[in-house]
C-alpha cells in the first residue's frame, strides 16, 4: 500500500476529492478502477458512495449528540492530573480545568475520565509499611521457588476474632421501595456485637488442624501453651510427620524470648515471614469460609459459637485447603512485581480461588 493511501485511512478526504470519486461512479466506473486511478482505498471508495446514495451529498455531516465541553487538550491534561495524584477530587481538577481555560463541570469531568478508562473507585486500606517491611516482604520470593511436596509440608497458622450476632457478610433481601426498616428486612444487631471469642487455628494442604478458643488475653506464655498442647497433635493429624515447617506471623508475643525457644528446643523449622503482611497469609480464605459459615447456623451464646466454629472448622474440604496452599506462588509474586508494595490479595472474591 502506498504512503498516501495509509495517510488517507486515517484522515478525512478532501471535499473536492470525494466529489471526483462519484462524478466517476455516476460515469460508469467500478469501485476497483476508482481507487486505482484516484489512489483511494477501495473500501473508502464504497463508503463515500454509499453516503452519496444515502444522503445525497458528499459533505461532513454533524456528528449526533452535544459537542464536548472539554478539548481534547484539556482531557489529556486531567488525565495527567489523575496519573500524577489519583486522590485528587473532582473539585480540584475542576478548579485545574478552569486555570487552563476550559469550562467544565463536576459531570463533565468524570465521563472524561471514563473517556481514557479511569474510573472512581473506593481506595483500599492496607497496612503502614515502612521501607524494613518492605525489604523483609521480598525475601517471599524464595518460597516461589519452593516445589509444591515443600509448600504441603508447611502448617499455616493464624488466629482470629468472631462476634456473636457481628456480620460477616453482606445479606440482600428482597423488599419494596419504603419498607427499609420492617422487621423481616433487617438484621438485628447488638452493641459490641454480643461478645465474641477468640480463635487460633492452623491448616496444611492436607487439611485443617486443631482450633482452639483462647480465653482471656493471648500473650506469648499463653501463645506457647497452645503451641506445646497443640501442634505436633496437629501435625500428627495430618500426616505432615516431624520433617514439617511452621508458619506464624511477626506478631510481638510470637517473636517473644520463651515463645522463640519452644520451636528451638522441639526442633521445630519456622518460616521466615515479613511483618505487616495480613493478606499473604493463605489461612486468611479459610477464615472467611469459617466465619460464613458459622454466620449461616446463627449460634445464640458463645459457647454454642465455639462449639459451631470447631465444627465447620474440620468440615471445610480437604481440596479447599490444597486449592488454597496452591496460591502461594502467586501471592508472593505480587508481593515481590510490587517491590515489597502490595500486601493485599483479599479473600474476598479473590480470583485465585
Amino acid at each position: 500500500m502506498s504512503e498516501q493511501m495509509r495517510i488517507m485511512r486515517s484522515k478525512e478526504l478532501p471535499k473536492e476529492l470525494r466529489d471526483r470519486i462519484v462524478a466517476r461512479h455516476r460515469s460508469g466506473q467500478g469501485y476497483k478502477r476508482i481507487s486505482a486511478a484516484l489512489k483511494v482505498p477501495k473500501s473508502t471508495v464504497a463508503s463515500i458512495i454509499l453516503k452519496w446514495k444515502k444522503f445525497g451529498t458528499t459533505r461532513t455531516l454533524p456528528g449526533p449528540g452535544r459537542p464536548a465541553k472539554l478539548s481534547n487538550r484539556g482531557r489529556r491534561a486531567l488525565v495527567r492530573e489523575v496519573k500524577t495524584n489519583p486522590k485528587i477530587t473532582v473539585a480540584e481538577l475542576q478548579r485545574c480545568s478552569r486555570e487552563m481555560g476550559e469550562s467544565s463541570t463536576k459531570s463533565t469531568i468524570p465521563a472524561a475520565l471514563h473517556q481514557s478508562g479511569l474510573s472512581g473507585r473506593v481506595a483500599r486500606r492496607k497496612p503502614l509499611l515502612s521501607a524494613r517491611h518492605m525489604k523483609a516482604c521480598i525475601v517471599c520470593q524464595k518460597h516461589m521457588k519452593d516445589s509444591q511436596t515443600m509448600r504441603n509440608k508447611i502448617l499455616w497458622s493464624d488466629e482470629t476474632k468472631i462476634e456473636l450476632f457481628g456480620v460477616n457478610s453482606k445479606r440482600y433481601v428482597w423488599r419494596k421501595p419504603g419498607t427499609a426498616h420492617h422487621l423481616p428486612n433487617t438484621i438485628p444487631t447488638v452493641k459490641h456485637g454480643g461478645g465474641s471469642i477468640r480463635l487460633c487455628g492452623c491448616f496444611s494442604a492436607a487439611g485443617t488442624g486443631r482450633l482452639v478458643a483462647i480465653e482471656g488475653k493471648m500473650n506469648a506464655a499463653k501463645n506457647r501453651d497452645i503451641l506445646e498442647e497443640n501442634l505436633f497433635q496437629s501435625a500428627q493429624d495430618l500426616r505432615l510427620g516431624r520433617r514439617f515447617t511452621f508458619q506464624q506471623d511477626n506478631d510481638p508475643k510470637h517473636t517473644a524470648k520463651i515463645t522463640k525457644e519452644w520451636p528451638r528446643n522441639n526442633s521445630v523449622t519456622i518460616v521466615d515471614w515479613p511483618s505487616q503482611s495480613p493478606d499473604l497469609n493463605p489461612i486468611e480464605h479459610l477464615w472467611r469460609d469459617l466465619k460464613m459459615d458459622v454466620h449461616q447456623r446463627s449460634p445464640s451464646n458463645l459457647t454454642e459459637q465455639e462449639r459451631i466454629c470447631k465444627e465447620e472448622w474440620q468440615r471445610i474440604p480437604k481440596s479447599r485447603c490444597g486449592k488454597t496452599c496452591c496460591i502461594i506462588p502467586k501471592k508472593t509474586h505480587c508481593c515481590t512485581s510490587s517491590k515489597g508494595c502490595f500486601y493485599s490479595i483479599l479473600s474476598k472474591g479473590s480470583e485465585y480461588l
